[in-house]
């Protein structure tokens, strides 16, 4: 029997529900995150617990489905979409806490945008009104005050929303990709080209090399999810998780 995944990461739970072949559920697991809220308006989430908790759930879900996990033929990924991360490409850590979708930090960026007379530029490339809302000027806030724009144009650094995000940390190989439906709520995504857009980047001192590749919805990992989040005990991960914090990912790879 085909066995289907979700993970389904939000802003304030992460769950993944095992579906058969046609589509009835067999197990469903949620776990709540703490939200952190620094300065009014700000509203931050720590990576770890956006990470660990989603590992968690799946690996709740499945056990209690009792399916076999050679039977997953899938695994897909929905996921609070503008939230955004920045991390370290050799080591997986964060460089800052997730700045969630609702955080309002970046408005003076907005604000800074239209009063140079781009809003209109914008929203015909990308549908969206400007806003800080989106992604974009969260990633220019990121690399503006923690001064970080060499290491951004060196490739060193990892830009993604939470798909990326888990893409990159589940999958082997650590793919850094996304998709458009993602893409297109960073304020940065033509939509008629359906690519980045160098313009958007302009506005915004973002470099292209930051940013993941869009690729297709159907997007087949060449090596399949990582074994630990599937088979190792949940005391594995969070140790994993805890001595990643003091090393690197590829130090603490399975």
């Amino acid at each position: 029997m085909r066995i289907l995944v979700a993970l389904d990461q939000g802003t304030t739970s992460s769950r993944a529900i095992v579906f058969d072949e046609a589509g009835h559920t067999l197990a469903s697991h949620a776990i709540e995150f703490k939200q952190h809220y620094p300065q009014p308006g700000w509203v931050e989430h720590d990576p770890d617990d956006i990470l660990g908790t989603q590992v968690e759930a799946l690996q709740k879900a499945v056990k209690m489905s009792k399916v076999d996990v050679r039977d997953i033929a899938a695994i897909g990924i929905t996921n609070q979409r503008e939230t955004t991360l920045l991390w370290e490409k050799d080591t997986g850590r964060c460089v800052h806490n997730a700045i969630v979708w609702q955080c309002r930090r970046t408005a003076p960026y907005v604000e800074k945008l239209v009063r140079e007379g781009h809003g209109e530029t914008i929203r015909k490339k990308t549908g969206l009104v400007p806003d800080a809302y989106f992604s974009g000027t969260k990633l220019a806030w990121l690399l503006d005050t923690l001064n970080l724009h060499e290491r951004a144009e060196k490739g060193e650094l990892c830009f993604g929303t939470v798909d990326s995000f888990l893409a990159w940390h589940l999958v082997e190989g650590r793919p850094h990709v996304t998709d458009a439906t993602n893409a297109g709520r960073t304020m940065l995504f033509n939509l008629h080209t359906q690519e980045w857009d160098d313009e958007l980047l302009g506005m915004l001192n973002i470099p292209r090399a930051v940013l993941p590749q869009v690729v297709d919805f159907f997007f087949q990992a060449e090596d399949g999810i990582r074994d630990f989040c599937l088979s190792r005990g949940l005391g594995d991960v969070y140790k994993r998780q805890a001595s990643c914090r003091r090393s690197s990912f590829r130090d603490c790879s399975p």
